[in-house]
């Protein structure tokens, strides 16, 4: 039986992973500098998940057990910190990787707690897990008194756009994120 719960610390690994897979290796690539590969981004992505103070915080982090095993994951934050929270992604990316961020484009605002990753591992697709998912996520903006979630869905990713769609994410408007043409949907 599949439980979702706040994530903790010590799953940082796993999270960092998901996250990577809601990234696609493309895009984890595109933020590395010279010379940098999917192992040297998973090795930061995972700090940045072990940290109270990043977007991609397990503190943002809700997950999918099967058992002791993470398979799903949801991470999500108040828009309004977006600034704040990405901060650490910049200097984690100069530090470590090489690469400068800091002119990266807002994919977020304030008024909506923002879903900036959801990944369920390929083993467990096709079973309800991001949709349950999903209504957390909603859940949690309620409890923090948003009025709404909001995500970016790129254009060419039709079956994502599907998903959202069938839970209640309904079109807002365009949006362009790292190069690609997105829409901004809302639930």
């Amino acid at each position: 039986m599949i439980e979702i719960r706040e994530a903790v610390e010590s799953q940082a690994a796993a999270i960092a992973s998901l996250i990577m897979t809601a990234m696609t290796d493309e895009c984890c690539l595109y933020f590395c500098g010279e010379g940098r590969g999917l192992d040297d981004f998973r090795q930061m992505m995972t700090m940045l998940v072990e940290h109270d103070d990043s977007q991609y915080s397990y503190r943002n982090t809700l997950v999918a057990m099967d058992g002791d095993r993470v398979v799903g994951i949801s991470v999500s934050y108040d828009g309004a910190h977006l600034h704040q929270l990405r901060r650490a992604f910049i200097q984690a990316a100069k530090q470590q990787l090489g690469k400068d961020h800091s002119g990266m484009d807002d994919e977020t605002q304030a008024g909506e707690l923002y879903l900036d990753s959801l990944a369920v591992l390929p083993d467990y697709r096709r079973q309800g897990i991001a949709r349950k998912l999903l209504l957390a996520t909603k859940e949690r903006a309620n409890r923090m008194g948003l009025p709404c979630v909001g995500l970016l869905v790129d254009k060419g990713n039709p079956a994502g756009q599907a998903l959202y769609t069938s839970v209640g994410f309904r079109y807002a408007n365009d949006n362009q994120w790292g190069g690609h043409p997105m829409k901004h949907l809302i639930y």
